[in-house]
């Protein structure tokens, strides 16, 4: 079973200024971490074949809420706390549940998640897995046997406590208005405004018990239409933005608000959901400032060929683009920002594995959090750190991943009932 991405990755194309298009761990090898991956899968060798290691072993773990100062995101003692985590598709989907489950058992996935180090999951949905005519498939229950007869949005809970279980924290994303594909905006003829928020206050209401779900990714990519701080409440994302984000905090204050850019600001274009130059003149308010993050997205040129990539200085002028898109907003001690995708098959030595690295050091020297993308290997247009089989993990990939890595938050007694 193989889908793309987005199923969709065709866009119109034009030169920078105008509008572009895009198809969107430190090394701890250590001797009890190999020995308790044996347990976990109680096959020999097969701990080294899945990528495992104890990366989060070092350092103080997170204890949230969660909430941002000077730049930085911190815990409820004050101390920085950088989200270094990964995507999960397929909720979104017509499966109606994380992909991979025809050929893994869920819970397994999430302890291989954990011991490579990720101490965030980023997970997508669509308004659809809420209907009651959507039914999960693509799972072999019988590698599965705790998900049948299960909804959508109970498979949700079972991925999000057992994320949340092993010290991982979850962020949910509302990735799509349906199971169809993505939308420019945030709301379409069969998705209302109200709906997306009213689901995203059920949401922040339902998992308000357990303190690991750190989160809510209002819109994933607004581009197209979608304008910032023009005062059109039909486009103007910074303002829909404030009304779904406080809905979001009546409802659950101690959740984390991220607000993705859009594709183009005064004839500037990026990718879809990763220019956040308004966000200077026009910056989100919400009724509490501390709980903002921007989020952006940036992709290779694998994905699409945007300009830059044959820019003679390249990679040279990647940091200053970076600042110039979102980097500045955490360097100017305003908002953190997160880098909500980014990913590519290639880390090695041509344009797309150049690009990768660049971004890496980048987000390692300024202390800024991201989530991968994507731990699937049926991405379309960047595969995963999972290879094909669902099981290897691409060791070049992970261990890019690790030189930026962050500790697991402080694990739960229980999570949630």
């Amino acid at each position: 079973m193989s889908v793309t991405r987005r199923f969709s990755r065709l866009r119109s194309f034009l030169p920078v200024n105008r509008r572009h298009a895009r198809n969107p761990l430190v090394w701890a090898a250590i001797v009890a971490a190999t020995l308790a991956v044996a347990l976990v899968f109680s096959l020999s060798g097969l701990g080294s074949r899945l990528g495992m290691g104890d990366a989060n072993a070092a350092g103080p773990h997170p204890q949230p809420p969660l909430h941002a100062s000077n730049g930085k995101i911190v815990d409820a003692h004050g101390r920085e706390v950088v989200l270094t985590g990964v995507n999960w598709f397929g909720l979104e989907t017509g499966t109606f549940a994380p992909h991979g489950l025809w050929a893994r058992n869920w819970s397994q996935m999430l302890d291989q998640m954990s011991a490579s180090g990720f101490n965030t999951i980023r997970l997508p949905y669509s308004n659809q897995l809420f209907d009651p005519a959507s039914k999960p498939t693509g799972i072999d229950y019988g590698k599965n046997p705790d998900l049948a007869g299960l909804t959508g949005p109970q498979i949700m809970d079972k991925v999000v406590d057992g994320a949340t279980a092993r010290g991982m924290m979850v962020i949910l994303d509302r990735h799509r208005p349906d199971a169809q594909g993505q939308s420019n905006l945030w709301y379409t003829d069969h998705v209302s405004e109200q709906r997306w928020i009213d689901d995203w206050v059920a949401l922040a209401k339902h998992y308000r018990d357990n303190p690991l779900v750190i989160g809510a990714d209002l819109h994933n990519e607004p581009h197209g239409e979608a304008t910032w701080g023009d005062g059109n409440k039909a486009t103007d994302w910074q303002a829909a933005a404030e009304r779904a984000g406080n809905a979001v905090l009546a409802a659950n204050p101690n959740w984390l608000v991220l607000v993705e850019g859009v594709e183009t600001y005064q004839g500037n274009g990026y990718w879809w959901g990763g220019n956040l130059q308004g966000a200077k003149e026009h910056p989100v308010r919400l009724t509490d400032q501390s709980k903002l993050v921007y989020s952006a997205h940036d992709y290779s040129p694998k994905v699409w060929q945007q300009s830059w990539f044959s820019h003679p200085d390249f990679p040279n002028n990647l940091p200053a683009l970076w600042n110039s898109m979102w980097g500045y907003l955490a360097a100017e001690k305003q908002t953190p920002v997160l880098l909500g995708e980014f990913g590519g098959r290639s880390v090695g030595d041509d344009a797309e594995g150049v690009w990768q690295r660049s971004l890496m050091k980048y987000l390692k020297e300024h202390g800024l959090s991201y989530t991968y993308w994507c731990w699937n290997p049926d991405s379309g247009d960047t595969g995963g750190v999972l290879a094909d089989d669902w099981t290897t993990v691409h060791e070049d990939k992970l261990a890019l991943l690790r030189t930026h890595q962050w500790p697991a938050a402080a694990r739960p007694g229980n999570p949630r009932p």
